[in-house]
């Protein structure tokens, strides 16, 4: 027999720690949410680095667990949470680490994954599943946690807060001027191959100071691999294209960099994401990951996808007899992606009239 949902829930709990592609994706659940039960309290537990990203996001009161705190931090939290109860948890993060914190958590109702999407057996921690979705995004996943309690609107609605202090804090990067923003790298981790050539994003740079007269802001994190390819990058560059702030920035600061941006570039990262729940003009750039699964949602069309390429290069497969969501973990992936194929897409998204955000349920796009 399944556990009933609850008709009216009064005080939902998100569950869900990083990474930052992923919060920003997941919002336009929680404002679902919000405009279904309005009275309703959402407590969203996620990481620290995230909240620092989601800080002011309307309606939401945020519990913060720091992953560096181990098992320490978790007991910590369910002291913080010993008196709450909530109505419906909503377990939307498909680790071990999320599924042993949810254990101290108290609620009426835990809602997963179904066993196909679910990792580290998820489905053994929540007591209902999500309906299966097979070739979902991302982004619709997180939104079949509310299809699932019958919310009715699922439009895409994001209103990410970013501080005056954080527009400041961009304005004194960029002073009044039109730029590109170009975040290089994606997360520096163990077999990663999401980043591009240095040569690659110089020739992008050099061909948007020619040909539109926009200088260039590097952004990202402040890992050794990010500020050594920003490096590379500048040298390549002529003088004075290219402002380097990256591991300079704070996250709100580089939301407002994106925000006035006149189009970002970007792999398979945060940034992508970031720009997507801003409506920001962005080209991804994706090989070694699947775009119609993890692309900045509603900028799909002007994605450099050179994935079924590396899937037949280099797994020596059809894409489509593919797992979803597969990655190519070879370092010449994303060699597949060529300067011209980049230049093609700015360009294309630099003539486009308007955002392409979509107003209607994704359901029915």
């Amino acid at each position: 027999m399944k556990h009933p949902l609850p008709d009216r829930p009064q005080h939902i709990c998100v569950l869900r720690l990083s990474a930052l592609g992923d919060v920003c994706n997941l919002v336009p659940t929680v404002r679902a949410l919000q405009r279904q039960w309005p009275k309703a309290r959402i407590t969203w537990i996620v990481g620290k680095g995230e909240h620092s990203l989601l800080a002011g996001l309307s309606g939401v009161e945020f519990v913060v667990y720091d992953k560096a705190t181990g098992l320490a931090g978790m007991r910590a939290l369910w002291r913080q949470l010993s008196d709450t109860r909530f109505d419906v948890l909503l377990h939307m993060q498909q680790a071990l680490r999320a599924s042993v914190l949810s254990l101290g958590l108290k609620a009426d109702l835990r809602i997963g994954y179904d066993k196909a999407r679910a990792k580290d057996a998820q489905h053994w921690f929540t007591q209902r599943q999500l309906a299966p979705h097979s070739r979902a995004h991302v982004l619709e996943s997180y939104l079949d946690f509310a299809r699932l309690l019958g919310v009715e609107d699922l439009s895409l609605a994001w209103d990410l807060p970013v501080p005056e202090a954080a527009v400041e804090e961009a304005r004194g990067i960029t002073g009044e001027s039109p730029y590109l923003l170009i975040s290089p790298c994606a997360n520096p981790r163990l077999r990663n191959f999401r980043n591009w050539s240095a040569e690659g994003y110089a020739a992008v740079i050099e061909h948007a100071w020619r040909q539109r007269g926009l200088k260039t802001v590097l952004t990202g994190g402040g890992s050794t691999q990010e500020r050594e390819l920003g490096e590379r990058i500048q040298a390549l560059c002529p003088d004075e294209v290219v402002t380097d702030v990256i591991g300079e920035t704070s996250l709100k600061g580089l939301l407002a960099l994106i925000q006035g941006a006149r189009a970002v570039i970007a792999p398979d990262s945060g940034p992508v994401h970031m720009a997507n729940a801003l409506g920001a003009p962005v080209v991804g750039l994706y090989a070694t990951t699947n775009p119609d699964r993890a692309g900045p949602y509603c900028w799909r069309a002007f994605v450099v996808n050179r994935y079924p390429d590396a899937v037949r290069s280099y797994l020596h497969k059809d894409p489509e007899t593919l797992p979803w969501g597969q990655r190519v973990r070879h370092p010449d992936a994303m060699s597949l992606i060529r300067a011209e194929d980049v230049i093609d897409r700015l360009e294309a998204l630099l003539t486009h009239p308007e955002s392409p955000i979509e107003t209607e349920s994704p359901d029915e796009a």
